[in-house]
């Protein structure tokens, strides 16, 4: 049984699509921070308050958001640019609105006008959202379910490494260089992804899929919107239904507070930008590159259900690290530990989320049910985001970090009643024979 599940896994990483979605991970994690943890830190820099950081930081709802258009990526294709394909064509076209987005803020700055500088923000944090729409149906529509385990893990190398690019490199460059020309090497580094994009192959494409041209528009539109909810609650029926996607909108609620004020936090306790980009942006992404590959492995041997307990008891539990590091402001050894700890329970969190999630779509709808699958993982924790700097003043940092931890209880409560309702078939999904 180990030697075949060791070949399982050796196989499942050395598929063509395994080595894809690294690429594909890279260009939707090198958008994430722009407009979210290295895009603070600048506004800070600038002199914008830590309450009108986290309101800004509410641009990026896109992220939470994009199940609205996802019905629309997944079934209509893009004038001229179809002819790369439905996903491409979407992929390229999000990509170059991307690429204007990061030169233009580069040239604006926030203090040459914060409100337009906002809504730049805005349209890159969409441009960033459709790219994930795309790129995480691209995932389930190249491989099938048993391999989505490793496909989740190369994808989060791909992001990981693009976060080092984003976050630890912008914040080196950030003590040496001004603030308009790391974002501008930023969009030069997205034009490079669209070139891996146009390289890449397109996935087959069911005939049902795709909005036929002849169907009247508003009819269209409606089977586009309603489809994917009828499907989903026609095999997950009444309280199932409900209840997984409330368990959805909570079981990351824990691991994804802490976005907005850790770099705040890390400055505000006496860390240098230096100190940040090495241990937080650089150690940490390796950390989490290793816990996505662990998280990976996992699923394959055991199963994306099982080891989502695991993952989100990790990932509440991480962040009372950070409580100690509060208690040892500037001592750099305690936030090496930290950054260790939480960056290696969020690396397993993230790819056994992205396996246990892709289980629950239909391939008939993948982008929307997807989207909406994942925007609903995102909602909460980006809603707190907005608020969480009235938060840290009103409690102090300690009390936001336990908090945080206890605001995973309800998603675990949820998981053993849905533990019990769930078919026995989709339990086992992800695990290796």
């Amino acid at each position: 049984m180990t030697n075949a599940s060791n070949t399982s896994l050796i196989r499942a990483f050395g598929l063509p699509a395994a080595r894809t979605m690294f690429l594909f991970g890279f260009a939707s994690g090198l958008p994430f921070l722009l407009v979210g943890g290295t895009l603070s830190v600048w506004l800070k820099d600038s002199g914008v308050s830590l309450e009108s950081i986290g309101l800004i930081s509410l641009a990026s709802l896109a992220y939470a958001f994009k199940f609205i258009w996802a019905p629309l990526v997944d079934r209509w294709q893009l004038p001229v640019l179809h002819r790369l394909g439905r996903r491409r064509g979407w992929l390229s076209f999000a990509q170059a609105l991307l690429a204007v987005c990061l030169l233009l803020m580069s040239l604006l700055t926030p203090s040459g006008g914060l409100m337009l500088f906002v809504g730049l923000t805005v349209i890159a944090g969409w441009a960033g959202a459709t790219q994930d729409v795309i790129v995480d149906a691209y995932r389930i529509e190249i491989a099938p379910p048993a391999v989505q385990g490793a496909l989740a893990a190369t994808y989060t190398l791909g992001y990981r490494l693009a976060l080092l690019i984003s976050g630890a490199a912008a914040l080196l460059m950030a003590d040496h260089l001004p603030w308009s020309l790391i974002y501008q090497a930023m969009a030069a580094i997205v034009v490079f992804t669209i070139i891996v994009t146009l390289l890449s192959p397109e996935p087959e494409v069911e005939a049902s899929a795709i909005a036929a041209d002849d169907q009247p528009l508003l009819r269209s539109v409606a089977s586009s919107i309603v489809g994917p909810f009828r499907d989903f609650f026609s095999r997950y029926a009444g309280a199932l239904g409900w209840g997984l996607l409330l368990f959805i909108g909570l079981f990351k609620v824990s691991d994804q507070m802490l976005g907005v004020m850790a770099l705040p936090f890390y400055l505000d306790v006496g860390f240098s930008k230096t100190e940040i980009a090495g241990v937080s942006k650089l150690f940490g992404v390796w950390v989490g590159i290793a816990g996505a590959f662990l998280g990976g492995a996992a699923v394959v041997r055991y199963g994306a259900h099982r080891m989502l307990l695991v993952a989100i008891l990790l990932g509440a539990v991480s962040n009372l690290l950070y409580v100690v590091l509060a208690w040892f402001p500037g001592n750099l050894s305690v936030f090496i530990a930290v950054i260790g700890g939480e960056n290696l329970s969020g690396g397993f969190l993230g790819s056994v989320a992205v396996a246990w999630l892709s289980m629950l779509v239909s391939r008939e709808y993948t982008a929307s049910q997807y989207a909406l699958f994942s925007s609903l993982v995102a909602l909460p924790g980006k809603l707190i985001g907005g608020v969480s700097g009235f938060m840290v003043t009103g409690m102090g940092y300690s009390g936001f970090f336990i908090f945080s931890t206890a605001a995973g209880v309800p998603a675990l409560l949820l998981y053993l009643w849905l533990s019990r309702r769930l078919p026995k078939a989709l339990l086992t999904i992800n695990k290796a024979p």
